[in-house]
């Protein structure tokens, strides 16, 4: 094991959701490819409850949704979709165990963060959980205590694990911003309080304990700031939608221990420069910022941009290979 892995964190890791449907060839390749930080992978091709709002909505405790046409929909009861998305997650659960055995070190597990959550998931009258503010906290409290049995759940079956909670948050931008969308598509729902956000998330990250939470955002402008004071450890971005107007938030997160997960390979079939073009940019933003290039490898850990589901499982593959390469070549090469 190495010495990064050791410290929390791995060198590499991916993002969650992979091409396919096959939940052991999804866990033999994330386990093969990632020898110091696997993940739980997420196959959406399988269809709804696959999907990352219908398998954290699974996860609830003592709250349940179905599919409509418009998409999930909170009810009273569990229904087959709820079923399905707990069956998908048994499964994946199973593949993941059986090619981890005796692994130790850390282990990422996904899912969706309580302010996406809300924006997604509709109430009874079809608007966003979003729309109201009881919603939104009993929505948290039960993805606080489903995520509790969750990590508990796969504590016990890779008990050699040091698991990493990821907090998958694209939509909490727009949910700060007030730029998401109601039912009609003619108005937005109104911009959250940003105490209340970072509180709430707060609640959700502090269910893990002492263990690492990650933040995940493939959106633009990811808020670094209010993520670090919820307790995130680590924060994962696509860093291609970086500006030099992030420079600040990010130098301060680094200098406080904040861990950054690197988006620098493409999440789409593309072509792959040779590992150490994929980091130049990282190179650059450290000697932007003043940081010691020795920091790098403690600092950073190279992802995809974001989830390889819209992949084809070839280039699935060689982007997870691409991404350890590329780790390698920061560490052994800060300057």
């Amino acid at each position: 094991m190495s010495e990064n892995s050791q410290a929390g964190f791995g060198p590499a890791t991916g993002i969650g959701s992979m091409p396919g449907g096959d939940a052991r060839e999804a866990a033999k390749t994330v386990a093969g490819s990632f020898e110091d930080f696997p993940f739980l992978p997420e196959l959406p091709a399988r269809g709804p409850g696959a999907d990352m709002v219908g398998r954290t909505a699974g996860m609830l405790a003592e709250l349940y949704a179905r599919v409509e046409p418009s998409g999930w929909r909170l009810g009273d009861r569990p229904g087959r979709d709820t079923k399905r998305a707990r069956s998908w997650l048994g499964e994946d659960l199973d593949a993941l165990e059986e090619f981890t055995q005796e692994y130790t070190g850390p282990l990422k597990v996904q899912a969706v963060g309580p302010w996406t959550l809300a924006a997604a998931l509709e109430l009874r009258n079809g608007e966003a959980a979003l729309s109201d503010p009881g919603a939104c906290r009993d929505l948290a409290g039960s993805l606080a205590e489903g995520l509790r049995l969750h990590l508990a759940e796969v504590s016990r079956r890779v008990p050699g694990a040091r698991l990493v909670l990821q907090l998958d948050e694209p939509s909490l931008t727009a949910v700060l911003r007030g730029q998401v969308k109601s039912a009609s598509g003619y108005r937005t729902h109104r911009a959250v309080d940003r105490q209340l956000v970072e509180a709430t998330l707060r609640d959700v990250v502090g269910v893990h304990g002492e263990g690492a939470v990650v933040v995940h955002s493939c959106a633009p402008d990811v808020p670094f700031a209010l993520l670090r004071r919820a307790g995130a450890a680590a924060v994962s971005f696509d860093f291609s939608l970086l500006t030099e107007r992030d420079d600040d938030v990010i130098g301060e997160a680094v200098e406080a221990g904040t861990r950054l997960f690197a988006g620098v390979v493409p999440g789409t079939d593309s072509a792959l420069s040779d590992p150490a073009g994929s980091v130049m940019g990282v190179r650059t933003l450290w000697r932007r910022l003043g940081l010691q290039p020795g920091l790098l490898a403690e600092a950073v850990t190279v992802t995809p941009s974001c989830g390889l589901a819209g992949a084809s499982p070839a280039y699935a593959r060689r982007a997870l290979a691409h991404c350890v390469s590329a780790a390698r070549s920061l560490a052994d090469n800060p300057e």
